[in-house]
């Protein structure tokens, strides 16, 4: 088990931040949690202690949105997921965190300003949705990503932003995805060594903070408008995307 103090003063805001983001924004800023983890201790030891707290959470956001998912969506997305999880599972130990990062980076920040710049030239024009085939690509990157670094948001929410849903049903077809995603990552996992009893330990200290976190969430979500929702969900994916790129470009 983890004892070192500098470890919890990153680890428990980036727990407190994962929770709230998943629990009321549908994760866009969660996507900071292991880069912030990383700054004591190695990035895949991160997403390893990481993993099971997120299974917690997962179970509480659940509870919280049930039934307000998008069935047909998710009937979409999450077998796509399984080909990005088993393509992470291989590349597992041969990825650089340095690599992962500038791929993550460049999506978001690329996807949000062609959204940015449609909304200033198209001003009051619907946008258009994307289909199943943006979906099926989204979210196999979604499983990949959230394997690697549990950074599955962006890929994911690029889809599902464009899809018209309201931000409840947002939130809540993601919360469906990512449950499914990471109690399929528990396997590979396992397998890999990730889950040793070091890791585990160090997850049950801070499993407390997983349900804490959620119930913030929710309670900021139901305050929250949907226009500023949103505003704040494509805003959140540009700033991880630019974090995304520093610490990648910084770090080849």
């Amino acid at each position: 088990m983890i004892t070192d103090p500098y470890f919890f003063l990153t680890a428990i805001p980036a727990v407190l931040i994962y929770g709230i983001a998943k629990g009321g924004f549908a994760g866009g800023l969660s996507i900071i949690a292991v880069p912030l983890m990383a700054l004591a201790i190695p990035p895949l030891q991160a997403a390893a202690i990481l993993l099971p707290i997120l299974c917690v959470m997962d179970l509480v956001a659940l509870w919280k949105y049930r039934g307000r998912w998008v069935l047909p969506e998710l009937k979409l997305l999450i077998p796509a997921s399984f080909i990005g999880i088993a393509a992470g599972a291989l590349l597992f130990s041969h990825l650089s965190a340095a690599i992962i990062r500038l791929i993550l980076g460049t999506i978001a920040i690329v996807f949000t300003l062609h959204f940015w710049a449609q909304n200033w030239i198209n001003a009051g024009v619907k946008q258009r949705h994307f289909g199943p085939v943006v979906g099926v690509v989204a979210a196999a990157t979604s499983g990949f990503t959230s394997f690697i670094a549990h950074a599955g948001s962006p890929p994911l929410g690029m889809y599902l932003l464009r899809r018209g849903l309201d931000k409840t049903a947002f939130v809540a077809t993601t919360a469906v995805f990512f449950t499914v995603v990471n109690y399929v990552k528990l396997v590979p996992y396992s397998l890999l060594g990730q889950l040793d009893a070091s890791n585990l330990k160090t997850s049950l200290v801070l499993m407390p903070l997983a349900p804490i976190s959620i119930l913030m969430g929710v309670w900021l979500h139901n305050r929250v408008s949907e226009k500023l929702f949103f505003g704040v969900a494509y805003a959140s994916l540009f700033l991880v995307g630019v974090k995304l790129m520093w610490d990648g470009i910084s770090q080849v």
